[in-house]
């Protein structure tokens, strides 16, 4: 299969997350959210190794192809979206020079960052309360969310923030 970063990175930035059911001009895209759940990786765990980011960075990266949807509808689709989704992350993981499968570990804490990512969108574009996001996505550390913004921005400077960091990721490898 031809992966090349260009694609998922454009994809993805016209990917919205939330359906696209977000405050502002523009739709919060699966770029800006790969981006920041790599940053939120980095300041929850800083002594994980470069390659451990850069899967942090991909961990949507399927999305090009297959799209977002919510948990609901992935459970609705069967097995079948599983395996799929597991087909293209071992591909794009194996292109870009990780393993297919990465640790359980590292699994984890990517997924604990993305679930951080998941409150402050809901709390800072989607409409939820701070009390609503404590429910659904537990409680967050004042201190790792403080600084923390969602960037809403047109699909250009998403696509070139993911680009920009996987280059950077790449060149540190």
């Amino acid at each position: 299969m031809d992966i090349e970063i260009e694609d998922i990175a454009h994809g993805l930035a016209f990917v919205a997350r939330w359906n696209g059911q977000t405050r502002g001009d523009f739709a919060y895209s699966v770029a800006e959210h790969s981006v920041l759940v790599e940053e939120i990786f980095r300041k929850l765990y800083p002594s994980e190794p470069v390659k451990w980011q850069l899967a942090a960075l991909l961990h949507d990266a399927p999305e090009y192809v297959i799209g977002d949807m919510i948990s609901p509808v992935k459970a609705a689709v069967g097995p079948n979206y599983g395996e799929l989704d597991e087909r293209l992350t071992a591909a794009i993981h194996i292109r870009f020079g990780l393993p297919a499968k990465i640790p359980v570990a590292i699994k984890k804490k990517i997924k604990q960052a993305d679930k951080v990512s998941a409150w402050l969108e809901a709390t800072q574009i989607a409409g939820f309360s701070v009390e609503e996001g404590n429910k659904i996505f537990g409680k967050m550390n004042p201190d790792l969310v403080r600084d923390l913004r969602i960037h809403l921005r047109p699909p250009i400077y998403a696509r070139t923030a993911f680009t920009a960091r996987h280059a950077e990721l790449m060149a540190a490898l």
